[in-house]
């Protein structure tokens, strides 16, 4: 292949390959942002989760509860229940629940009781990491 026609075939590459260049370059593109997922957050979204959750127990606190023979009335179960929708309505996360039968931790966003301990256990007790308190008469 003589040099001429290598330039020449050389020459027409390069001229398609800036008209390309040239066609990309006055593309308009749309911003980034119109191809984002807009999420959007309801500030009760959670609370309205929660009012329809009914209170559990997790593995943990059975244990404790059976070992420690805490046994919590249904009167004051349906107390402790109600009592925790409104810490929850307060912001609480973590709650000390305190009954004549004993002291619970509760996690109010998940609703689940996760330790328990009898009262006289509880006196000698630091509590910890937790935002609000729940006496039940």
């Amino acid at each position: 292949m003589e040099p001429s026609s290598i330039r020449m075939r050389l020459s027409g590459f390069l001229k398609r390959q800036l008209e390309a260049m040239e066609r990309i370059d006055h593309l308009t593109l749309p911003p980034l942002f119109l191809y984002r997922k807009e999420t959007v957050k309801t500030p009760n979204a959670s609370l309205e989760s929660y009012l329809g959750k009914e209170l559990t127990i997790s593995k943990h606190a059975q244990a404790r509860l059976k070992e420690r023979s805490i046994s919590l009335p249904e009167d004051k179960w349906l107390k402790m229940n109600s009592s925790l929708k409104t810490a929850m309505q307060k912001g609480v996360k973590e709650a000390l629940v305190l009954s004549e039968e004993g002291a619970f931790i509760v996690n109010v966003k998940k609703a689940v009781i996760i330790t328990a301990m009898n009262r006289k256990e509880a006196s000698s007790q630091i509590f910890t990491n937790i935002n609000g308190t729940i006496i039940l008469d």
